[in-house]
């Protein structure tokens, strides 16, 4: 089902297996700046509960889903603006190898409490395709097996679980994959985002 791509080969790796994992994509240093950044932003007071649905029908089910997140907008701090210089070198070499159009990203913090989770679920809110290409890059230090809250990506029966290593990136082809982040037993924190096109 998934590619584990070597550095430099997310795209192809997605191309290849419609799930790319490749570690290391950013360094363990990158990986403390950007936890400080989210910090600052936390104490700041942008992060919220996270909602489910879309537009009006957007509700609060901590059942379905128990993270707290914060969009990446302007005035953002210097690493995050380096994290988006990289990511827009993978959206270049997605559009080059798979022809994909993509245009555009959208992008938060998704920051779990221990206990909390994110129930079996897929990408696209109803009656929008935008979303092309899920994305999430992993904040967590020294993680260790047993701490709980891995990816969890489906494919029809079958079910590959990813640990939240700090620099990983996981990609996948968002349409019709579904997807879940198992109960975390510590803190787990994430970039999550998409890489979208025209309706």
């Amino acid at each position: 089902m998934a590619s584990d791509a070597a550095p430099g080969s997310a795209a192809a790796g997605l191309m290849r297996g419609g799930v790319a994992v490749q570690d290391g994509f950013i360094c363990e240093a990158r990986v403390g700046e950007l936890i400080r950044c989210a910090g600052r932003r936390r104490d700041r007071g942008d992060f919220a509960a996270a909602r489910i649905g879309g537009g009006h029908q957007s509700q609060l089910r901590g059942d379905i889903r128990g993270d707290r997140t914060c969009w990446i907008a302007a005035p953002s701090f210097a690493e995050e603006r380096a994290l988006m210089r990289d990511l827009e070198r993978l959206r270049l070499d997605l559009n080059r190898e798979g022809y994909l159009g993509l245009l555009d990203l959208e992008l938060h913090y998704a920051w779990y409490a221990p206990g909390t989770g994110y129930a079996r679920h897929v990408d696209q809110p109803q009656r929008r395709n935008e979303r092309k290409v899920s994305l999430v890059l992993y904040l967590n230090e020294a993680w260790t097996p047993g701490a709980g809250g891995e990816l969890r990506i489906f494919d029809g029966e079958e079910a590959r679980d990813i640990e939240p290593i700090g620099g990983r990136l996981v990609c996948f082809l968002t349409e019709g994959r579904e997807h879940a982040v198992l109960t975390t037993h510590r803190d787990r924190l994430s970039i999550t985002g998409w890489f979208r096109q025209r309706s």
